[in-house]
């Protein structure tokens, strides 16, 4: 078991998480319960699960906690685009967005690997 708020990769969704929040606001009012919900719920969901696999007795869990965390990335990234696509959000918000998800996948992929091979030894 470890403090998740000491893992970089959980620093990074934390902070990639409110810049959705705000950039969500100027979303049109029509998508409070559509496309906005869902890309704040799968932003969210990446810190929390990183949080709760921290929480874990075992490097599985915590390995499976990481995934879900990975998938939400894989969403969020989706509904950046279709933000984008539907001109919710502008291409410099966009960009910055972009690729602060895949640094974060990129990290989550890394943080997986070295759980999965210290469950192997």
């Amino acid at each position: 078991m470890q403090n998740f708020k000491d893992l970089k990769v959980w620093e990074k969704a934390h902070h990639f998480t409110l810049k959705v929040y705000e950039v969500s606001r100027a979303f049109p009012k029509e998508e409070v319960y559509g496309l906005t919900s869902q890309l704040k719920r799968a932003a969210s969901s990446i810190p929390s699960n990183i949080a709760e696999g921290c929480g874990k007795n075992s490097q599985n869990d915590f390995a499976h906690y990481l995934n879900i965390a990975l998938g939400s990335a894989n969403e969020s990234e989706y509904f950046l685009i279709l933000a984008k696509d539907l001109k919710y959000l502008e291409l410099p918000a966009f960009e910055i967005l972009s690729s602060a998800i895949n640094e974060i996948k990129a990290m989550l992929i890394s943080l997986i690997t070295k759980v999965r091979s210290k469950t192997k030894v």
